[in-house]
Protein backbone atom coordinates (compact mmCIF):
# COMPACT_ATOMS: atom_id res chain seq x y z
CA UNK A 1 0.00 0.00 0.00
CA UNK A 2 1.80 3.60 -1.09
CA UNK A 3 2.53 5.66 1.90
CA UNK A 4 0.45 8.62 0.49
CA UNK A 5 -3.50 7.47 0.39
CA UNK A 6 -4.93 10.42 -1.77
CA UNK A 7 -8.58 8.25 -0.60
CA UNK A 8 -8.14 9.35 2.47
CA UNK A 9 -7.94 13.18 2.11
CA UNK A 10 -11.10 14.84 1.86
CA UNK A 11 -10.58 16.94 -1.70
CA UNK A 12 -13.34 19.51 -1.23
CA UNK A 13 -11.23 20.85 1.86
CA UNK A 14 -8.37 21.47 -0.78
CA UNK A 15 -8.70 24.85 -2.31
CA UNK A 16 -6.37 25.98 -5.40
CA UNK A 17 -3.59 28.52 -5.49
CA UNK A 18 -5.32 31.29 -7.18
CA UNK A 19 -8.14 30.73 -4.26
CA UNK A 20 -4.89 30.70 -2.03
CA UNK A 21 -3.66 33.84 -3.15
CA UNK A 22 -7.19 35.83 -3.09
CA UNK A 23 -8.02 34.42 0.66
CA UNK A 24 -4.43 35.23 2.45
CA UNK A 25 -2.47 38.54 2.63
CA UNK A 26 -5.35 40.39 2.39
CA UNK A 27 -5.36 39.65 -0.73
CA UNK A 28 -2.23 41.01 -2.35
CA UNK A 29 -0.86 38.12 -3.66
CA UNK A 30 -3.88 37.84 -6.59
CA UNK A 31 -3.01 40.99 -7.52
CA UNK A 32 0.61 40.79 -7.73
CA UNK A 33 -0.37 37.28 -10.16
CA UNK A 34 -2.47 39.06 -11.88
CA UNK A 35 0.07 41.69 -12.77
CA UNK A 36 2.65 39.29 -13.67
CA UNK A 37 0.27 37.06 -15.87
CA UNK A 38 -0.81 40.20 -17.63
CA UNK A 39 2.75 41.80 -18.13
CA UNK A 40 3.44 38.02 -19.53
CA UNK A 41 0.93 37.91 -21.90
CA UNK A 42 -0.82 34.97 -20.19
CA UNK A 43 -3.63 36.73 -18.93
CA UNK A 44 -6.95 36.21 -20.53
CA UNK A 45 -8.22 39.10 -22.67
CA UNK A 46 -10.26 41.55 -20.47
CA UNK A 47 -13.63 42.76 -21.32
CA UNK A 48 -14.39 44.35 -18.11
CA UNK A 49 -17.38 41.86 -17.98
CA UNK A 50 -19.70 43.31 -20.44
CA UNK A 51 -17.42 43.69 -24.03
CA UNK A 52 -16.48 39.90 -25.36
CA UNK A 53 -13.34 39.64 -27.63
CA UNK A 54 -11.23 42.30 -29.32
CA UNK A 55 -12.87 43.15 -32.34
CA UNK A 56 -15.29 46.31 -34.23
CA UNK A 57 -18.58 44.53 -34.25
CA UNK A 58 -21.03 47.22 -33.11
CA UNK A 59 -21.58 46.69 -29.79
CA UNK A 60 -25.17 47.76 -27.75
CA UNK A 61 -24.43 50.54 -25.45
CA UNK A 62 -25.32 50.96 -21.38
CA UNK A 63 -28.50 52.88 -22.46
CA UNK A 64 -30.76 54.51 -25.81
CA UNK A 65 -27.93 57.34 -27.08
CA UNK A 66 -28.43 61.06 -28.31
CA UNK A 67 -25.42 60.44 -30.15
CA UNK A 68 -23.81 57.84 -32.53
CA UNK A 69 -20.72 59.54 -33.93
CA UNK A 70 -18.14 62.42 -32.51
CA UNK A 71 -16.13 64.46 -35.18
CA UNK A 72 -13.41 66.45 -32.77
CA UNK A 73 -12.04 69.23 -34.39
CA UNK A 74 -8.47 69.60 -32.53
CA UNK A 75 -6.82 73.31 -32.29
CA UNK A 76 -3.51 72.06 -31.04
CA UNK A 77 -1.59 75.14 -29.45
CA UNK A 78 -3.94 76.50 -26.99
CA UNK A 79 -6.80 79.43 -28.53
CA UNK A 80 -6.49 82.51 -27.27
CA UNK A 81 -10.67 82.81 -24.80
CA UNK A 82 -10.94 85.94 -24.41
CA UNK A 83 -9.61 87.02 -27.91
CA UNK A 84 -12.71 84.37 -29.19
CA UNK A 85 -15.10 83.66 -27.39
CA UNK A 86 -14.65 84.93 -23.87
CA UNK A 87 -14.95 89.07 -23.76
CA UNK A 88 -13.60 90.91 -20.95
CA UNK A 89 -14.85 94.50 -20.12
CA UNK A 90 -12.54 95.22 -17.24
CA UNK A 91 -9.61 93.54 -19.00
CA UNK A 92 -10.33 96.17 -21.80
CA UNK A 93 -10.24 99.10 -19.28
CA UNK A 94 -7.17 98.16 -17.80
CA UNK A 95 -4.98 97.04 -20.54
CA UNK A 96 -1.61 97.69 -20.07
CA UNK A 97 -1.66 98.20 -16.13
CA UNK A 98 0.42 96.04 -13.71
CA UNK A 99 -1.38 92.59 -13.37
CA UNK A 100 -3.39 92.49 -10.29
CA UNK A 101 -2.26 89.96 -7.52
CA UNK A 102 -5.13 87.57 -8.21
CA UNK A 103 -3.13 86.64 -11.31
CA UNK A 104 0.26 84.77 -11.19
CA UNK A 105 3.32 86.41 -12.87
CA UNK A 106 4.03 83.93 -15.57
CA UNK A 107 7.33 82.46 -15.64
CA UNK A 108 7.80 82.03 -19.00
CA UNK A 109 10.65 84.09 -21.16
CA UNK A 110 9.47 87.48 -22.23
CA UNK A 111 6.53 87.28 -19.92
CA UNK A 112 5.68 90.99 -18.47
CA UNK A 113 3.59 91.86 -15.69
CA UNK A 114 1.24 93.88 -17.81
CA UNK A 115 -2.26 92.81 -18.63
CA UNK A 116 -2.76 93.01 -22.41
CA UNK A 117 -6.28 93.73 -23.98
CA UNK A 118 -7.90 92.04 -26.81
CA UNK A 119 -7.25 94.06 -30.34
CA UNK A 120 -10.57 92.27 -31.22
CA UNK A 121 -14.01 93.29 -31.06
CA UNK A 122 -16.80 91.14 -30.00
CA UNK A 123 -20.71 91.38 -31.19
CA UNK A 124 -23.84 89.20 -30.32
CA UNK A 125 -24.58 86.64 -32.82
CA UNK A 126 -27.72 84.48 -33.35
CA UNK A 127 -31.19 85.01 -31.62
CA UNK A 128 -29.23 83.62 -28.82
CA UNK A 129 -26.90 87.10 -28.43
CA UNK A 130 -24.07 84.68 -28.05
CA UNK A 131 -20.89 86.67 -27.75
CA UNK A 132 -18.44 86.21 -30.28
CA UNK A 133 -15.50 87.56 -31.64
CA UNK A 134 -15.09 89.23 -35.10
CA UNK A 135 -12.50 87.11 -35.79
CA UNK A 136 -15.40 84.34 -36.49
CA UNK A 137 -17.65 86.15 -38.91
CA UNK A 138 -18.72 82.68 -39.94
CA UNK A 139 -19.13 81.08 -36.70
CA UNK A 140 -21.45 83.46 -35.75
CA UNK A 141 -23.73 82.68 -38.10
CA UNK A 142 -24.30 79.19 -36.26
CA UNK A 143 -24.82 80.70 -33.04
CA UNK A 144 -27.98 79.17 -31.98
CA UNK A 145 -26.51 75.55 -32.92
CA UNK A 146 -23.49 75.61 -30.54
CA UNK A 147 -22.80 74.72 -26.84
CA UNK A 148 -20.20 77.76 -25.62
CA UNK A 149 -18.46 76.33 -22.60
CA UNK A 150 -16.31 79.45 -20.91
CA UNK A 151 -15.38 77.37 -17.63
CA UNK A 152 -12.86 74.53 -18.73
CA UNK A 153 -9.59 74.23 -16.91
CA UNK A 154 -6.87 71.29 -17.08
CA UNK A 155 -4.09 70.39 -15.46
CA UNK A 156 -0.83 71.15 -16.93
CA UNK A 157 0.82 74.44 -18.92
CA UNK A 158 2.99 72.54 -21.33
CA UNK A 159 2.06 71.51 -24.61
CA UNK A 160 2.80 67.75 -24.35
CA UNK A 161 1.05 67.02 -20.76
CA UNK A 162 -1.93 68.96 -21.62
CA UNK A 163 -2.65 67.75 -25.40
CA UNK A 164 -2.62 64.45 -23.26
CA UNK A 165 -5.08 65.61 -20.48
CA UNK A 166 -6.86 66.48 -23.34
CA UNK A 167 -7.28 63.46 -25.58
CA UNK A 168 -6.71 60.84 -22.63
CA UNK A 169 -8.31 62.56 -19.28
CA UNK A 170 -4.89 62.83 -17.52
CA UNK A 171 -1.39 64.16 -18.45
CA UNK A 172 0.44 61.43 -17.80
CA UNK A 173 1.45 59.42 -21.04
CA UNK A 174 0.63 55.79 -21.92
CA UNK A 175 -3.75 55.77 -21.32
CA UNK A 176 -5.72 55.52 -23.94
CA UNK A 177 -7.28 58.20 -26.03
CA UNK A 178 -11.19 58.66 -25.82
CA UNK A 179 -11.23 58.03 -29.75
CA UNK A 180 -9.63 54.53 -28.46
CA UNK A 181 -12.12 53.91 -25.48
CA UNK A 182 -15.24 54.44 -27.99
CA UNK A 183 -14.22 51.85 -30.49
CA UNK A 184 -13.38 49.73 -27.84
CA UNK A 185 -16.75 50.42 -26.25
CA UNK A 186 -18.71 50.36 -29.09
CA UNK A 187 -16.85 49.42 -32.11
CA UNK A 188 -17.80 50.87 -35.75
CA UNK A 189 -21.46 50.49 -37.53
CA UNK A 190 -19.32 50.44 -40.83
CA UNK A 191 -17.12 46.76 -40.80
CA UNK A 192 -15.26 48.00 -44.07
CA UNK A 193 -13.82 51.15 -41.93
CA UNK A 194 -12.32 52.05 -38.44
CA UNK A 195 -13.83 52.70 -35.97
CA UNK A 196 -11.33 55.74 -34.91
CA UNK A 197 -10.24 57.89 -38.06
CA UNK A 198 -7.65 60.95 -37.90
CA UNK A 199 -7.26 63.35 -40.64
CA UNK A 200 -4.17 65.17 -39.80
CA UNK A 201 -2.25 68.02 -41.86
CA UNK A 202 -0.30 66.44 -44.74
CA UNK A 203 2.65 68.82 -43.89
CA UNK A 204 3.12 67.17 -40.68
CA UNK A 205 2.74 66.17 -36.84
CA UNK A 206 0.89 68.15 -34.31
CA UNK A 207 2.32 68.19 -30.88
CA UNK A 208 2.94 64.93 -29.68
CA UNK A 209 3.37 63.28 -32.76
CA UNK A 210 0.90 60.16 -32.90
CA UNK A 211 0.01 59.78 -29.49
CA UNK A 212 -3.07 61.87 -29.32
CA UNK A 213 -4.65 58.95 -31.20
CA UNK A 214 -3.15 55.93 -29.07
CA UNK A 215 -5.10 52.90 -27.70
CA UNK A 216 -2.48 53.35 -24.74
CA UNK A 217 -2.56 49.63 -22.99
CA UNK A 218 -6.27 48.77 -25.02
CA UNK A 219 -5.48 46.30 -27.79
CA UNK A 220 -3.91 47.86 -30.99
CA UNK A 221 -6.93 47.92 -33.03
CA UNK A 222 -8.40 50.35 -31.10
CA UNK A 223 -6.08 53.23 -31.61
CA UNK A 224 -6.60 56.08 -34.98
CA UNK A 225 -5.80 55.22 -37.91
CA UNK A 226 -4.83 58.15 -39.94
CA UNK A 227 -5.78 59.05 -43.52
CA UNK A 228 -4.89 61.20 -46.05
CA UNK A 229 -6.48 64.05 -47.44
CA UNK A 230 -3.99 64.18 -50.33
CA UNK A 231 -3.44 61.31 -52.31
CA UNK A 232 -4.19 57.85 -51.49
CA UNK A 233 -6.81 57.76 -48.53
CA UNK A 234 -5.21 55.22 -46.29
CA UNK A 235 -1.15 54.52 -47.42
CA UNK A 236 0.13 50.90 -48.44
CA UNK A 237 -3.60 49.40 -49.52
CA UNK A 238 -2.89 48.91 -52.73
CA UNK A 239 -0.24 46.56 -53.92
CA UNK A 240 3.10 47.55 -55.27
CA UNK A 241 2.64 45.52 -58.59
CA UNK A 242 -1.20 45.07 -59.38
CA UNK A 243 -2.87 41.34 -59.17
CA UNK A 244 -5.82 40.18 -60.98
CA UNK A 245 -8.42 39.76 -58.27
CA UNK A 246 -8.88 36.19 -58.20
CA UNK A 247 -5.30 35.95 -57.13
CA UNK A 248 -6.19 38.31 -54.27
CA UNK A 249 -8.64 36.65 -53.11
CA UNK A 250 -7.24 33.62 -53.03
CA UNK A 251 -3.95 35.17 -50.73
CA UNK A 252 -6.40 36.40 -48.72
CA UNK A 253 -8.31 33.45 -47.97
CA UNK A 254 -5.06 31.20 -47.87
CA UNK A 255 -3.75 33.97 -44.64
CA UNK A 256 -7.57 34.04 -43.22
CA UNK A 257 -7.11 30.24 -42.48
CA UNK A 258 -3.47 30.53 -41.80
CA UNK A 259 -4.24 33.03 -39.17
CA UNK A 260 -7.14 30.78 -37.91
CA UNK A 261 -4.83 28.00 -37.23
CA UNK A 262 -2.54 30.61 -35.72
CA UNK A 263 -5.56 32.13 -33.24
CA UNK A 264 -6.40 28.58 -32.09
CA UNK A 265 -2.55 27.44 -31.14
CA UNK A 266 -2.25 30.99 -29.19
CA UNK A 267 -5.70 32.00 -28.20
CA UNK A 268 -4.15 34.59 -25.23
CA UNK A 269 -2.22 36.58 -27.34
CA UNK A 270 -4.19 39.82 -27.34
CA UNK A 271 -1.42 41.81 -30.07
CA UNK A 272 -1.33 39.08 -32.28
CA UNK A 273 -5.64 39.02 -32.89
CA UNK A 274 -5.35 42.58 -33.03
CA UNK A 275 -2.74 42.80 -35.87
CA UNK A 276 -5.23 40.06 -37.48
CA UNK A 277 -7.99 42.01 -37.50
CA UNK A 278 -5.95 45.22 -38.68
CA UNK A 279 -5.01 43.22 -41.64
CA UNK A 280 -8.68 42.15 -42.49
CA UNK A 281 -10.23 45.75 -41.88
CA UNK A 282 -7.05 46.83 -44.23
CA UNK A 283 -8.45 44.07 -47.20
CA UNK A 284 -12.16 45.34 -46.95
CA UNK A 285 -11.04 49.26 -46.77
CA UNK A 286 -9.25 48.81 -50.64
CA UNK A 287 -12.42 48.19 -51.38
CA UNK A 288 -14.94 50.36 -49.99
CA UNK A 289 -12.25 54.08 -48.36
CA UNK A 290 -11.68 55.26 -51.35
CA UNK A 291 -15.26 55.13 -52.95
CA UNK A 292 -16.20 56.87 -49.29
CA UNK A 293 -13.86 59.29 -49.70
CA UNK A 294 -14.08 60.34 -53.24
CA UNK A 295 -14.93 64.17 -52.96
CA UNK A 296 -15.29 64.50 -56.50
CA UNK A 297 -18.95 63.08 -55.96
CA UNK A 298 -19.81 66.53 -53.98
CA UNK A 299 -21.36 69.04 -55.70
CA UNK A 300 -19.76 72.57 -56.58
CA UNK A 301 -22.50 74.15 -53.78
CA UNK A 302 -21.00 71.44 -51.01
CA UNK A 303 -17.54 72.25 -52.15
CA UNK A 304 -17.37 76.17 -52.17
CA UNK A 305 -19.19 75.44 -48.64
CA UNK A 306 -16.30 74.07 -46.80
CA UNK A 307 -13.93 76.64 -48.87
CA UNK A 308 -12.62 74.15 -51.35
CA UNK A 309 -12.42 76.95 -53.74
CA UNK A 310 -10.46 78.96 -51.51
CA UNK A 311 -6.23 78.38 -51.23
CA UNK A 312 -6.83 79.55 -47.38
CA UNK A 313 -9.08 76.81 -46.45
CA UNK A 314 -8.91 73.85 -48.86
CA UNK A 315 -6.45 71.70 -46.61
CA UNK A 316 -8.46 72.32 -43.62
CA UNK A 317 -11.51 72.14 -45.70
CA UNK A 318 -10.94 68.82 -47.17
CA UNK A 319 -10.36 67.49 -43.94
CA UNK A 320 -13.45 68.83 -42.20
CA UNK A 321 -15.76 67.25 -45.72
CA UNK A 322 -13.69 64.04 -45.18
CA UNK A 323 -15.19 63.69 -41.91
CA UNK A 324 -18.71 64.64 -42.51
CA UNK A 325 -18.32 61.71 -45.12
CA UNK A 326 -16.83 59.09 -42.67
CA UNK A 327 -19.29 59.47 -39.81
CA UNK A 328 -22.09 59.50 -42.52
CA UNK A 329 -20.58 55.78 -43.66
CA UNK A 330 -20.35 54.58 -39.55
CA UNK A 331 -17.25 55.81 -38.32
CA UNK A 332 -17.69 56.44 -34.28
CA UNK A 333 -14.46 58.81 -33.98
CA UNK A 334 -13.00 61.36 -36.33
CA UNK A 335 -10.47 63.38 -35.16
CA UNK A 336 -9.39 66.43 -37.47
CA UNK A 337 -6.06 68.30 -36.47
CA UNK A 338 -5.67 72.08 -37.21
CA UNK A 339 -3.41 73.43 -40.37
CA UNK A 340 0.31 73.29 -39.73
CA UNK A 341 0.37 77.44 -40.75
CA UNK A 342 -2.04 77.89 -38.71
CA UNK A 343 -0.55 77.59 -35.20
CA UNK A 344 -2.87 79.05 -32.14
CA UNK A 345 0.25 78.95 -30.16
CA UNK A 346 0.47 83.06 -30.76
CA UNK A 347 3.10 84.04 -27.86
CA UNK A 348 4.70 86.79 -29.97
CA UNK A 349 2.12 88.75 -32.01
CA UNK A 350 -1.53 87.75 -30.76
CA UNK A 351 -3.17 90.03 -33.50
CA UNK A 352 -1.61 88.57 -36.33
CA UNK A 353 -1.39 84.80 -35.43
CA UNK A 354 -4.93 84.98 -34.53
CA UNK A 355 -6.09 86.31 -37.90
CA UNK A 356 -4.11 83.66 -40.01
CA UNK A 357 -5.53 80.85 -37.78
CA UNK A 358 -9.11 82.07 -37.89
CA UNK A 359 -9.24 83.09 -41.29
CA UNK A 360 -7.88 79.31 -42.10
CA UNK A 361 -10.31 77.87 -39.84
CA UNK A 362 -13.64 79.40 -39.28
CA UNK A 363 -15.47 79.32 -42.94
CA UNK A 364 -14.74 75.03 -43.00
CA UNK A 365 -15.70 74.93 -39.59
CA UNK A 366 -18.93 76.33 -40.11
CA UNK A 367 -19.39 74.72 -43.45
CA UNK A 368 -19.20 71.25 -41.59
CA UNK A 369 -22.13 72.47 -38.65
CA UNK A 370 -24.18 73.75 -41.31
CA UNK A 371 -23.90 70.51 -43.45
CA UNK A 372 -24.15 68.15 -40.88
CA UNK A 373 -27.55 70.06 -39.80
CA UNK A 374 -28.62 70.25 -43.76
CA UNK A 375 -28.40 66.45 -44.00
CA UNK A 376 -29.98 65.72 -40.68
CA UNK A 377 -26.56 64.32 -39.07
CA UNK A 378 -26.19 66.92 -36.84
CA UNK A 379 -28.60 65.51 -33.89
CA UNK A 380 -26.88 62.32 -34.15
CA UNK A 381 -23.07 63.73 -34.85
CA UNK A 382 -21.58 65.97 -31.79
CA UNK A 383 -18.90 68.33 -33.01
CA UNK A 384 -16.40 69.70 -30.62
CA UNK A 385 -13.91 72.62 -31.32
CA UNK A 386 -11.10 72.59 -28.79
CA UNK A 387 -7.57 73.12 -28.05
CA UNK A 388 -5.19 71.66 -24.90
CA UNK A 389 -5.30 75.20 -22.78
CA UNK A 390 -6.38 78.85 -23.15
CA UNK A 391 -4.26 82.18 -22.85
CA UNK A 392 -3.00 84.69 -20.42
CA UNK A 393 -4.13 87.79 -20.40
CA UNK A 394 -0.98 88.80 -20.07
CA UNK A 395 1.77 89.89 -22.18
CA UNK A 396 4.54 88.29 -23.86
CA UNK A 397 7.43 89.05 -26.22
CA UNK A 398 10.05 86.73 -27.35
CA UNK A 399 12.84 89.23 -27.67
CA UNK A 400 13.74 92.84 -25.94
CA UNK A 401 13.15 94.56 -29.56
CA UNK A 402 9.76 93.03 -29.73
CA UNK A 403 6.22 94.63 -28.88
CA UNK A 404 4.90 92.43 -25.76
CA UNK A 405 1.57 91.76 -27.77
CA UNK A 406 1.54 87.70 -27.22
CA UNK A 407 -0.02 85.49 -24.33
CA UNK A 408 1.50 82.73 -22.70
CA UNK A 409 -0.27 79.56 -21.60
CA UNK A 410 -2.85 79.27 -19.17
CA UNK A 411 -4.14 76.23 -17.58
CA UNK A 412 -6.98 77.65 -15.06
CA UNK A 413 -9.15 78.64 -18.09
CA UNK A 414 -9.87 77.69 -21.49
CA UNK A 415 -13.25 77.71 -23.98
CA UNK A 416 -14.41 75.32 -26.24
CA UNK A 417 -17.57 74.43 -27.73
CA UNK A 418 -20.28 71.84 -29.02
CA UNK A 419 -22.88 71.30 -31.46
CA UNK A 420 -24.74 68.39 -32.44
CA UNK A 421 -25.81 64.88 -30.35
CA UNK A 422 -28.20 66.00 -27.49
CA UNK A 423 -25.81 68.97 -26.24
CA UNK A 424 -28.20 72.78 -25.32
CA UNK A 425 -27.98 74.79 -28.57
CA UNK A 426 -27.67 78.68 -28.28
CA UNK A 427 -26.45 78.67 -24.81
CA UNK A 428 -23.08 79.80 -22.81
CA UNK A 429 -22.11 77.72 -19.87
CA UNK A 430 -19.62 78.50 -17.08
CA UNK A 431 -18.03 82.20 -16.10
CA UNK A 432 -13.99 83.21 -15.86
CA UNK A 433 -12.70 85.95 -13.57
CA UNK A 434 -13.13 89.68 -14.51
CA UNK A 435 -9.80 88.64 -16.48
CA UNK A 436 -10.50 85.74 -18.21
CA UNK A 437 -7.23 84.15 -16.07
CA UNK A 438 -9.41 81.43 -14.21
CA UNK A 439 -12.81 79.27 -14.30
CA UNK A 440 -14.45 80.24 -11.41
CA UNK A 441 -18.51 80.09 -12.19
CA UNK A 442 -19.51 76.45 -13.56
CA UNK A 443 -16.30 74.79 -14.39
CA UNK A 444 -16.09 71.90 -16.19
CA UNK A 445 -12.36 69.90 -16.29
CA UNK A 446 -11.85 67.94 -19.34
CA UNK A 447 -12.76 64.73 -17.31
CA UNK A 448 -15.90 65.88 -16.84
CA UNK A 449 -16.11 66.14 -20.68
CA UNK A 450 -15.26 62.90 -21.31
CA UNK A 451 -17.98 61.72 -19.31
CA UNK A 452 -20.39 63.95 -20.93
CA UNK A 453 -19.15 62.89 -24.48
CA UNK A 454 -19.49 59.14 -23.47
CA UNK A 455 -22.76 59.62 -21.92
CA UNK A 456 -24.18 61.26 -24.84
CA UNK A 457 -22.80 58.31 -27.16
CA UNK A 458 -25.03 55.61 -24.85
CA UNK A 459 -21.98 54.82 -22.45
CA UNK A 460 -21.60 55.48 -18.38
CA UNK A 461 -18.04 56.60 -18.02
CA UNK A 462 -18.09 54.42 -15.07
CA UNK A 463 -18.64 51.43 -16.47
CA UNK A 464 -16.49 50.59 -19.38
CA UNK A 465 -13.78 48.84 -18.41
CA UNK A 466 -10.54 47.12 -19.18
CA UNK A 467 -8.26 44.87 -16.60
CA UNK A 468 -5.07 46.53 -16.75
CA UNK A 469 -2.35 45.64 -14.46
CA UNK A 470 -5.19 44.26 -12.17
CA UNK A 471 -7.20 46.79 -11.90
CA UNK A 472 -10.25 47.44 -13.54
CA UNK A 473 -9.88 50.89 -15.79
CA UNK A 474 -12.48 53.40 -17.05
CA UNK A 475 -12.00 56.13 -19.52
CA UNK A 476 -11.84 58.49 -16.70
CA UNK A 477 -11.03 57.04 -13.34
CA UNK A 478 -14.29 59.17 -11.94
CA UNK A 479 -12.96 58.21 -8.31
CA UNK A 480 -9.46 60.18 -8.31
CA UNK A 481 -10.21 62.75 -11.21
CA UNK A 482 -14.05 63.36 -9.80
CA UNK A 483 -15.17 63.43 -13.57
CA UNK A 484 -19.06 63.16 -13.67
CA UNK A 485 -21.92 64.52 -16.07
CA UNK A 486 -23.04 68.22 -16.19
CA UNK A 487 -27.06 68.05 -16.68
CA UNK A 488 -26.94 71.64 -17.37
CA UNK A 489 -25.26 71.69 -20.74
CA UNK A 490 -27.61 68.80 -22.16
CA UNK A 491 -30.59 69.50 -23.45
CA UNK A 492 -32.34 66.34 -21.81
CA UNK A 493 -31.32 64.87 -18.51
CA UNK A 494 -28.74 62.42 -17.94
CA UNK A 495 -29.29 59.07 -17.33
CA UNK A 496 -28.60 58.10 -13.71
CA UNK A 497 -27.78 62.19 -12.46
Amino acid sequence: MSWFNMSAIDLSSLISRRALLKRSGLGFGSLAAAYLLHSEGHAAPATGGRLAGINLRPKPPHFPPQARAIIQLMQAGGPSQVDLFDPKPELQRRGGRPIPLSIEKPPGVGNAPTLLASPFKFHKRGRCGMELSELLPQLGTIADDITLVRSMHTGNNNHPEAMIQLTTGKIFPGRPTLGAWISYALGTENQNLPAYVVLRDPAGYSVNGKLPWSNGWLPALFQGVEFNSVGAPVLDLEPPLAQPRQVERTNLDLLARLNDEHRRKYPRNTELEARIRNYELAARMQLHAGEVLDLTKESKATRKLYGLDNPLTAGYGTRCLMARRLVEAGVRFVQVFEPAKASWDAHTDIKGEMEISCATTDGPVAGLVRDLKARGLLDETIVLWTGEFGRLPTTQKATEAQKASGRDHNRHAFSLWLAGGGFKAGYVHGATDDFGYAAVTDRVSVPDLHALLLHQLGLDHTQVTYLYHGRDETPTDAPVTGAHVIPALLQKPPRGV
